[in-house]
């Protein structure tokens, strides 16, 4: 009897420690900023800023994440701007989407 109720304190710490690892890498995904957040899944659009008029050029950059785990990218106003052709920044959007699994943040520049 004193055996069967060991065995039931260490698979009761297991699940409890899975919960926690589960929990903790896929929360690593949430760090994408965003001003609207979901715990699945998350596409969310917003202004950053803006002077003057839209401009007749668009470019966009961005940055993605791997389970939180692994990240790369440029998603930098510069970035956007280079990949627009854009030498004057009249307006500048973000983008973020993302799952469980995956996230990007983009960063969207217009101007001249």
């Amino acid at each position: 009897m004193h055996q069967e109720g060991y065995v039931k304190t260490i698979r009761t710490i297991g699940v409890v420690l899975g919960v926690f690892a589960i929990t903790g890498l896929s929360s690593g995904c949430l760090a994408v900023a965003t001003p609207a957040m979901g715990v699945i899944f998350a596409d969310v659009k917003w202004d950053g800023d803006a002077e003057g008029s839209l401009g007749s050029k668009e470019g966009t950059a961005c940055a993605r994440s791997f389970m939180g785990l692994v990240s790369s990218g440029d998603a930098s106003i510069k970035a956007a701007a280079q990949a627009g052709g854009i030498n004057n920044v009249t307006r500048v959007d973000h983008h973020t989407k993302w799952t469980i699994i995956l996230g990007e943040y983009c960063t969207t520049v217009g101007g001249n």
